[in-house]
This record gives structure tokens, C-alpha cells and sequence, in this order.
């Protein structure tokens, strides 16, 4: 078993598919499909279910995987760990996040003072966030919701107030609050299953019995108060988009009588991960550029004032 093994095994896990997990390794399929059925002989197990060319992870290939990205991760980061001590270059950080807005900020500051680190950038869920933890792909993610587990270690940057979004022409548009059993027949412009705006949306409805209607579902969150402005339906928004947009907000805000109606922002690393100089001063301006001044960690944010003072 040698490490050339497992990481083809590994990716061959992922996708469930030879052909596509050869494309990411850029080799022939026939020799991903050997090494597979070598492996698979030397534990003396089946790593995968097969059913004519489709295969599926068993749950031999699922505890092996666990155990591989371990191995895996432990030794790139050996690697990078010495490559540092070396000297061998400015290193590298990599960060998975939901939306990659909220980095901007960030990256500007640590481009700054780090301008010969290569930077990447992973636009990915939740869940897809823990295995680049535990894989070791990234150094950081910035989570929009619960990331937790006792090989992970996170920092609560903030919480903020989630709002509602309706067209200004709609009947709620002069309302300053509204109960969510109100929403029940309205339709709602929302992200994708997966992401932190479609699974508070859903939270919310289903404690009170409800299922939403999802009338536009996509990637793009910062498209929802145009998709919303021109009438397709209602959005949940952080507050941050309310002072973000000012006057030319093309929606009316309201809040929503609904206990935990926030966006929590965490920053999360592996426990035993080796972190460079480079990828603690990243997390070092993250704490500075994404926590506002003055709170602690996992302080509710207050909400902003428009600049009217609404």
C-alpha cells in the first residue's frame, strides 16, 4: 500500500465514479481502476459496491476513507510544515467558504501584507466543508452554519440579525414586523438546499408546521433582493444587506417574530492541523476585518441604521 494508492482511492471515494476521479488525477482510467482492484485485494475487503459500471462506497470503503484523509492530511501537512522551515517560498492558504463576498475584505488586508502567498478559494456547502477540513484541502472555513465536531476547533466571529425582503409594492411592505405563519402562502426566492439561507428558511417554517414555497432556488444569495425587488417573491437576507444596499435597496425590510432568526459566522480548522505563518496571520485579519469592533466573540450583532435613519 503506497500513498500514490490512497490518494487515487480517495478520489475514486468521492466521486463514485472511475472516469471522473481519473480526470482530477490526470491519468489513464484503466490505471485507476487496477489500482482500485489492488487495494481492494491486499485489504482483503470490497471497498465498493458494484452494480454493472455504477459503484457506490460501502461501508468498508467509508471507514476506510475516514482513515485514508486522515493519513493524507497528516502527511501534506508534514510536508508544508517543512517546506516552511526551508524557506521554500511565501507557502500558501486555502479556505472554503458559502459565499466568497464575505471574504473580500480579508483578502484585501492579507494580500497586503502577505503579497507572495498563493491564495485558494473554495465556494462550497457546509457539509462539503468538513471533508476539505478533514482532508486537509483548506486551512480555514468560514461557516454559515453549524460546523463542529471534536476534530474541529471554530471561533464564533459573529451573529447577525436575519431579515426579511418583500417587493416594495406588497401588502407587507409597510409592516415593521411579521410572524412567519403569515408567510405560509407567499412564494420565496432562496439558495440551494445545502446552504445556510435555504436551511434557516426551512427551520423556521417547520416549527411552525410549515413547508416553504420555493419559487427560485440558485447559488447567487446576492442576487435575492433584485430577484425579490422585481416581484418573484419574498428572501431572508442578513442584515448586513440592508445598510449594504442604502437608498437603492430594491426591496422593504422587515424583521421576523422568530426566536434564533440569525446568521451565525464562524471561522473553523482542523484541531491537529499544521497552520503556517501565513495561514495564522490570515486568521489573525479575519478576527480583525470580520469581527466588529468592540464585540466579543458571539455577541449579537446590533443592526446597523440605514442612512436615513431608518
Amino acid at each position: 500500500m503506497d500513498l500514490l494508492s490512497l490518494r487515487y482511492f480517495r478520489a475514486v471515494a468521492r466521486h463514485e465514479h472511475i472516469s471522473r476521479a481519473a480526470e482530477e488525477l490526470r491519468v489513464a482510467q484503466p490505471s485507476v481502476s487496477r489500482t482500485i482492484i489492488r487495494l481492494e485485494a491486499e485489504l482483503g475487503v470490497p471497498l465498493f459496491d458494484r452494480r454493472g459500471r455504477r459503484i457506490r462506497l460501502n461501508e468498508h470503503g467509508t471507514a476506510f476513507l475516514h482513515r485514508v484523509e486522515r493519513a493524507l492530511a497528516e502527511i501534506d501537512d508534514a510536508r508544508r510544515e517543512m517546506a516552511d522551515a526551508a524557506g521554500d517560498g511565501p507557502g500558501r492558504v486555502s479556505v472554503a467558504a458559502e459565499t466568497l463576498l464575505q471574504l473580500a475584505a480579508v483578502l484585501a488586508a492579507f494580500q497586503e501584507q502577505r503579497p507572495g502567498v498563493k491564495v485558494r478559494l473554495f465556494q462550497t456547502t457546509v457539509e462539503s466543508m468538513r471533508r476539505h477540513l478533514r482532508s486537509g484541502e483548506v486551512d480555514f472555513a468560514l461557516a454559515s452554519q453549524p460546523l463542529a465536531g471534536p476534530d474541529l476547533c471554530s471561533l464564533e466571529l459573529v451573529r447577525e440579525e436575519v431579515l426579511l425582503a418583500v417587493p416594495r409594492g406588497h401588502p407587507l411592505a409597510g409592516r415593521e414586523r411579521v410572524a412567519v405563519a403569515e408567510l405560509a402562502g407567499e412564494g420565496f426566492v432562496s439558495t440551494r438546499a445545502g446552504h445556510w439561507q435555504r436551511a434557516l428558511l426551512e427551520r423556521l417554517f417547520a416549527r411552525e408546521g410549515l413547508t416553504p414555497r420555493v419559487v427560485c432556488e440558485g447559488d447567487e444569495a446576492a442576487a435575492t433582493p433584485e430577484l425579490v425587488g422585481v416581484g418573484l417573491g419574498l428572501g431572508l437576507m442578513p442584515a448586513v444587506a440592508r445598510w449594504t444596499l442604502g437608498e437603492r435597496s430594491p426591496v422593504a425590510w422587515l424583521r421576523l417574530d422568530a426566536a434564533d432568526c440569525h446568521r451565525t459566522l464562524t471561522l473553523v480548522w482542523r484541531r491537529d492541523a499544521y497552520l503556517s505563518p501565513a495561514a495564522l496571520d490570515f486568521r489573525r485579519l479575519a478576527m480583525e476585518r470580520l469581527m466588529p469592533e468592540g464585540l466579543v466573540p458571539g455577541r449579537l450583532m446590533p443592526e446597523r441604521l440605514m442612512p436615513d435613519g431608518t
